[in-house]
């Protein structure tokens, strides 16, 4: 990969010096790093979703038994 923003190439060089590593190295870590803290972020907002949707169907006053307990007269959903 050939960095050619200045800034970037900076601060993988700054961070290098930091991490007394190659700046191969650094740009490496940073971006396992990211990768991972990334798949966490989404694991826990899945997570959440999930909690937010089993609270909804809890605090429903009768539970749905059945596909046609979704659905109005109409056919819309209720």
């Amino acid at each position: 990969m050939n960095i050619k923003d200045p800034e970037v190439h900076r601060m993988a060089m700054e961070l290098a010096a930091l991490r007394h590593t190659s700046a191969t190295g650094a740009v490496r870590e940073a971006l396992r790093e990211a990768i991972e803290r990334q798949r966490r972020n989404l694991r826990e907002g899945v997570g959440e979703q999930l909690r937010d949707l089993a609270a909804r169907g809890r605090a429903l006053d009768e539970p749905v038994r059945d596909v046609d307990d979704l659905y109005d007269e109409q056919g819309l959903p209720r």
